[in-house]
């Protein structure tokens, strides 16, 4: 048992409350009792600080798939916390209908999920840490992902990016395009693109807008002023905070995610009208990327969206987090830099043959996955077989590396 007052809890709701009316008379018997709602939050601090200690990317609990147990993800491996108690799902209720506001909790019963950011500050830490939350319904019951926000950002030397694309990042050499990173989720896209935010905002007197679901790390502004708008709370939509940003003097527009054909189409048609914007797709390759982008939209209009993008298209960075040899995680990554050869094979729909511009385009500072694997086997960084079980390409990277042999 986790919380103290469960018991008592238990014995005031009807016995035949179950469901999203449990969850109702949970929240309002919360609510009620200010120090039931302290020791959940407390508890739940608590958690979130053992989460922080054990260098975990994520905590999940609540629902039936958790057994009632506290799981956390260390190095990309997920295991429960046997030190910790038993959570019941009644438990999990309590403690986040003691964090999340009215709305959110109107929000979450309407959506049946909900996204939302949490500062914590406990007794080991000077300023509050940040974690992204997302709570949503499983089998009637509520369960709750939250994952560390980084404290500190990467310098933009850490991610080892040549220093040619590091420049066609930088606002101070270009000014102008579509700027993409993806990679599946938990590939450290957010921390990238956040270093690069930070990058810039250290190198250019400039207007940064950063639209969020939700706003993960908070930038200060220090040549640049920076501009924070949460989905939900700020703005309606990525869609909606795109077209806005527009009405406000921006330098740099970072979207937080292309997550359908109608972002996708104002994000071309903003870079399109000359700004520079960061964003992110769940791809796990640049060629998968540009296919993404296209396949959005109906067959009709795919033409139109081929050229649009050959115009806007600078660079495409596709990253995974791999296991190194010493028991954590290790940045790979694919790079494409967009020129007049790779424009023409987007126009012309020639989408394969990026692949071979990929790999040959070193002096550009293009390379493929299983290119950068390859570097990190070599380097002793990654096991080979770490680099075949993390490759897009499993017949490239087998003759990568019997040609190392």
């Amino acid at each position: 048992m986790a919380l103290s007052f469960l018991n008592e809890l238990n014995s005031s709701l009807p016995e035949y409350s179950m469901g999203l009316n449990r969850i109702k008379l949970i929240n309002k018997a919360v609510m009620a009792n200010a120090a039931w709602k302290k020791e959940s939050f407390a508890h739940l601090k608590g958690l979130l600080q053992k989460m922080v200690t054990k260098n975990a990317s994520d905590m999940d609990f609540g629902g039936p798939r958790s057994n009632e147990q506290i799981w956390y993800r260390t190095y990309g491996d997920k295991a429960p916390d046997k030190e910790l108690a038993a959570c019941t799902d009644d438990e999990t209720t309590a403690i986040m209908m003691s964090v999340l506001s009215g709305e959110q909790k109107n929000l979450l019963i309407k959506q049946k999920n909900l996204d939302f950011a949490l500062s914590v500050k406990t007794e080991e830490t000077k300023e509050p840490i940040r974690f992204r939350g997302n709570i949503f319904f499983e089998r009637n019951s509520l369960a709750v992902n939250f994952r560390l926000i980084k404290q500190k950002l990467f310098n933009i030397e850490d991610l080892e990016i040549p220093s040619v694309i590091v420049k066609r990042l930088d606002l101070k050499y270009e000014k102008s395009g579509l700027f993409l990173i993806t990679g599946i989720t938990g590939s450290g896209k957010s921390t990238t693109l956040d270093t690069i935010i930070n990058m810039n905002n250290l190198n250019n007197k400039a207007h940064i807008i950063i639209i969020g679901n939700p706003i993960e790390y908070i930038h200060k502004s220090i040549k640049s002023i920076v501009t924070h708008r949460d989905v939900g709370s700020d703005v309606l939509s990525f869609q909606h905070g795109t077209i806005e940003a527009l009405r406000q003097d921006p330098d740099i527009i970072m979207v937080g995610e292309m997550r359908d054909a109608a972002t996708i189409s104002t994000v071309l048609e903003v870079t399109d009208s000359g700004h520079k914007v960061y964003t992110t797709l769940h791809t796990s390759s640049a060629v998968d990327s540009i296919h993404r982008i296209i396949a959005e939209f109906p067959p009709d209009e795919q033409e139109r969206v081929r050229y649009r993008l050959a115009d806007v298209l600078k660079v495409v960075m596709s990253q995974k987090l791999v296991p190194n040899k010493k028991g954590n995680l290790t940045l790979a990554k694919e790079i494409l830099s967009v020129d007049n050869s790779i424009q023409a094979a987007i126009r012309n729909g020639n989408i394969t043959e990026i692949f071979q511009m990929l790999t040959e385009g070193k002096t550009k500072g293009m390379f493929t996955l299983q290119q950068d694997l390859y570097k990190l086997v070599k380097s002793g960084v990654i096991t080979a077989e770490t680099a075949m079980n993390y490759c897009n390409n499993k017949k490239v990277m087998t003759n990568l590396l019997n040609y190392s042999v």
